[in-house]
């Protein structure tokens, strides 16, 4: 099973939120459905800006207390190592997923076998 671990900020780049998920998609929902639920209302958590795909839990696990026990400089140079601008990774994930869900209902484009007449 897929779990992700993932930093997400607010529009200031005040606070630096790392968390772990199976789905990351359903998270980022949460979040914006419940902006204030953890933090105020100046610190809404809107922005995803690292995120890391790891395909066994327990390793999952051990990155998520190594990544969490960073300081504000090494998920910053984290951050910044990948995703230089500080760019919300969201958009291009709900495109990504959308189009993978297109494939699976796109009929195919393979030519029909012609029947010859006898």
């Amino acid at each position: 099973m897929n779990s992700f671990i993932y930093i997400i900020t607010d529009r200031n780049r005040n606070c630096l939120h790392t968390g772990m998920c199976a789905d990351l998609l359903k998270t980022l929902d949460f979040y914006t459905q419940m902006p204030n639920l953890f933090f105020d209302s100046a610190q809404q958590l809107n922005r995803l800006v690292y995120f890391e795909e790891i395909h066994n839990e327990e390793l999952a696990m051990e990155r998520f207390k190594v990544v969490s026990r960073f300081t504000r400089s090494q998920k910053e140079k984290m951050i910044r190592s990948v995703n230089p601008d500080w760019v919300d990774l969201t958009i291009g994930l709900r495109y990504e997923t959308a189009s993978n869900q297109r494939d699976l209902f796109r009929p195919t484009l393979m030519p029909r076998a012609r029947v010859k007449a006898a």
